[in-house]
């Protein structure tokens, strides 16, 4: 360990990428302290940012070559929200997930059928669709989360792919063809939900806002310290009295949800979804981004999904080249700074605590000491 650490202190690029994750550990830990009127303004002017952001001006450089508002809602808006539900379960409660596009699949074809066949309106179809979702999450969970590692992995990669293919040979459902004339929302506040995308990001921009308030909230709750405990040390958790089963259930449950809130939106936009639409890749991609933003921490899971979703499009000019481009930097980040652009504080500090030699760690276990409160 020692020699790889002197071989990339020996690296110039290692040392320049080292000392820019410098920057970010160091904007992360005055986070971590921060008074609250200090965080209410970042939080106010990150809102601020987020509203103005479509402004053409801005445009003009993030994406010369596309639509800017387009790009906003999707794919940058849609990775964002997707890589929150997707962090909730990889991030917070330590479950390998490769099956989550099942979930955003799940939601879009809730849109698609209740908004085609029955006409239902967009609202009714949204809780509609995250109840679908959540009992998806459950009647995934339900029987496999019993299950660790890699064999999780698998199952729930069998999930996405499950979904994907029974849509496509679903004849009630389109099947191959998809659904076409998918309705739009009503008019809300003088707004005209139609192909504009602009109306569509802020709609969007709202979910975001909602679930990053739901998420934070269980996260600073007994439920966020039992899946923390569950991340680092289930059998610890559950030897302290934890019930690890109905802890994990419920992460499932949460993302998917968010999954589905996004799959009902994305799909009211785009007014015709067909089954390629949901391939594995992007249950990948997401994935990419919650670890390369810093899986467990939400700010950098926000981060990570945004510049997987900007930079393709914003190197747009390279043509083919780009994605190989693209697909070199996420590797080479992840070898120079594997624990991801924003990692965790206390997943950090947990790690630094790992490195220690036997000799010098302290002898509370940081899983057992929060399962301990948990349990409490």
């Amino acid at each position: 360990m020692n020699a790889n650490l002197n071989l990339r202190r020996g690296n110039p690029l290692a040392s320049a990428v080292h000392a820019v994750g410098g920057q970010f550990d160091r904007v992360r830990d005055w986070w971590a302290t921060a008074p609250g009127w200090a965080r209410w303004c970042v939080y106010g002017l990150l809102i601020l940012l987020a509203i103005i952001a479509p402004h053409p001006a801005i445009g003009s450089f993030m994406t010369p070559e596309s639509h800017w508002q387009s790009v906003l809602f999707s794919p940058i808006g849609t990775f964002v929200l997707l890589a929150i539900g997707l962090n909730v379960v990889v991030g917070q409660a330590g479950l390998l997930d490769l099956g989550y596009v099942a979930f955003y699949a799940i939601g879009a074809y809730t849109m698609a059928i209740f908004g085609t066949k029955y006409g239902w309106n967009f609202w009714g179809i949204l809780v509609i669709g995250i109840f679908m979702t959540a009992v998806s999450g459950i009647i995934l969970g339900s029987p496999t989360l019993r299950l660790r590692g890699d064999y999780l992995a698998i199952v729930t990669l069998g999930f996405g792919e499950i979904v994907r293919i029974t849509a496509q040979n679903t004849e009630y459902i389109g099947g191959a063809r998809g659904i076409t004339n998918i309705p739009h929302p009503n008019p809300m506040f003088g707004v005209e939900f139609l192909l504009d995308p602009l109306p569509y990001y802020y709609l969007l921009l709202g979910a975001i806002i909602v679930s990053i308030i739901i998420v934070k909230r269980l996260n600073n709750s007994r439920v966020g310290r039992a899946w923390e405990a569950i991340r680092e040390d289930e059998d610890a958790a559950e030897l302290m009295g934890v019930p690890t089963f109905r802890f994990k259930l419920l992460s499932f449950f949460v993302g998917a949800m968010i999954g589905g809130a996004t799959g009902v939106i994305w799909a009211s936009k785009v007014i015709a979804i067909q089954p390629p639409n949901f391939p594995f890749i992007l249950s990948a991609t997401i994935l990419a981004a919650v670890v390369l933003g810093g899986s467990g921490n939400l700010p950098g899971v926000i981060l990570g999904a945004f510049l997987i979703a900007w930079l393709p499009e914003r190197f747009r000019e390279f043509a083919d080249y780009r994605m190989l481009v693209f697909g070199a930097a996420l590797v080479l980040m992840m070898a120079l700074r594997p624990e991801g652009l924003l990692p965790s504080r206390r997943r950090r500090l947990v790690k630094a605590g790992d490195e220690k030699p036997e000799s010098e760690k302290k002898p509370d276990e940081p899983a057992g000491k929060v399962a301990e409160e948990v349990a409490q």
